[in-house]
């Protein structure tokens, strides 16, 4: 699963759960209802649960539910929470030969300077935020 599909379909079961609250969702239920396949929401939500973004309770009453305000929960920690790679990384491979130019470290550069606006921003924008751009209504309080 591609980075941006594994942020979007976290993002749509926290926001599913957040609409929910404080009901317990199963990983199958989540599934149904945002369309995301289960087996894969499940490795998504024990990473979030592992993050301290959900929390995962067994039983017949069990299920997945937010452990806090969607409000503060941002993309940024959603993204580092699923994933073990920087958002935007482009690998710079060596230009071959010698070149009287650093074109490696300009784009070096570059590409952590674009890396920090990315992360800037995804600290930005809440879960809470998504939603009401979404018109999606969060029963958390």
């Amino acid at each position: 699963m591609s980075a941006s599909t594994k942020l979007s379909s976290s993002v749509k079961a926290l926001c599913f759960l957040a609409e929910s609250y404080p009901e317990p969702k199963t990983s199958n239920e989540i599934g149904e209802n945002t369309g995301i396949n289960a087996s894969k929401l499940r490795k998504l939500l024990s990473l979030l649960s592992k993050g301290k973004i959900v929390t995962s309770n067994q039983g017949t009453k069990g299920g997945f539910q937010l452990l806090k305000a969607p409000k503060n929960i941002n993309l940024q920690e959603i993204y580092c929470t699923i994933e073990d790679r920087k958002a935007f990384h482009l690998k710079v491979s060596e230009i071959n030969g010698q070149d009287e130019y650093d074109y490696l470290g300009y784009f070096d550069n570059l590409f952590s300077t674009i890396q920090v606006e990315i992360e800037n921003k995804m600290t930005k924008i809440s879960l809470l935020s998504i939603m009401n751009d979404l018109k999606i209504k969060s029963k958390f309080k």
